[in-house]
């Protein structure tokens, strides 16, 4: 499988690592928005080009992985690179999953492509796993834990900050709800008994830190509804003890079966991640095999995780499966 990127930061090089890992796949190209002689990639003899001659390559490669952001990239460049290659991203903001689907259905559907969106861990592995508990166990219910872990966005709200030099923002799950989801005793849990936010702030210097602290913790939509715990450390702290992207998280499902409902059931996943986006860069990987055999059975338009089948993720056959996985 010849695979090209679109976008090299954090993920971009995340996708680089994990094509190292699977031999069925060869990295042919990065494409940039910056200056490609600005961009050093790891992979030797592999070229560096302008998103502008992205076109020219179109012969070239059979899945195109789209690392862009989701707020403004992924809406944008996954249906028009539909048009041209058969293309793969990780889109995840859930609210607009279904807008986005139609968007890259229809121009894939259209070029005779093949795409698959929303591929990742949430939404991705956790979105099957929260499908499969629920087929299973019909009467219950579901509940998903996100950290300990880095959370870019809220890191970045709190940069924005004024007086606000740096900052690293942990989202950190109550361990008191975990248990009480793990009992099966089915709680009612507000946002605020879910998690915990932690914060890890360098200040300008002079700056009010009071000022700071309140603001974040009252910040709508990010802090307001969370207990926040705001730490102020020095730079070389900062980097020293918090230069990682971990996450991780994990989904439940409780439910009951028998004539009355009489046993109950706790279906619990889990990740725990060293580096977010590597891990992601992962289960993208694993999919993008999925559209180029998909492509290559004539299966146009665009799938989810929830449409692919689990032996199109895997290099080996069919039959090394049923011996040594099931």
């Amino acid at each position: 499988m010849r695979i090209g990127i679109l976008g090299y930061g954090n993920l971009g090089r995340g996708i680089e690592c994990a094509i190292k890992q699977n031999p069925d796949m060869e990295l042919v190209a990065v494409f940039t928005r910056r200056k490609p002689d600005t961009v050093n990639i790891l992979t030797e003899g592999v070229p560096v080009y302008s998103i502008d001659d992205i076109l020219n390559y179109k012969d070239d490669i059979d899945v195109l992985i789209l690392c862009g952001g989701s707020a403004t990239d992924l809406p944008e460049q996954t249906p028009e690179y539909a048009k041209y290659f058969n293309v793969i991203d990780s889109f995840d903001t859930h609210a607009r999953i279904p807008e986005h689907f139609e968007n890259v259905d229809k121009t894939a559907k259209e070029s005779n492509h093949t795409a698959i969106i929303s591929s990742g861990w949430d939404p991705g592995m956790f979105s099957l796993n929260r499908l499969y508990a629920n087929a299973i166990l019909p009467q219950g219910n579901d509940y998903t834990f996100w950290g300990k872990g880095v959370s870019q966005g809220h890191s970045d709200a709190i940069r924005r900050v004024e007086g606000v030099k740096d900052g690293k923002q942990y989202t950190i799950p109550m361990e008191d709800a975990l248990e009480a989801v793990r009992s099966g005793s089915n709680p009612e849990l507000t946002t605020r008994q879910k998690h915990l936010r932690e914060c890890f702030v360098v200040a300008e210097e002079g700056a009010d830190l009071a000022k700071i602290e309140e603001t974040i913790k009252n910040m709508p939509n990010y802090f307001a509804d969370y207990n926040t715990v705001v730490h102020f450390i020095s730079e070389e702290e900062l980097k020293a003890n918090h230069s990682g992207i971990p996450h991780g998280g994990f989904v439940f499902r409780t439910g009951v079966t028998g004539w009355n409902g009489e046993h109950k059931h706790v279906i619990e996943y889990s990740l725990k991640l060293d580096s977010n986006p590597e891990f992601t860069a992962s289960v993208i990987v694993a999919y993008a095999r999925a559209v180029y055999r998909l492509s290559n059975e004539g299966v146009y338009g665009c799938k989810t995780v929830f449409d692919i089948a689990p032996a199109y993720l895997s290099s080996v056959d069919g039959a090394e499966l049923r011996a040594h996985l099931l």
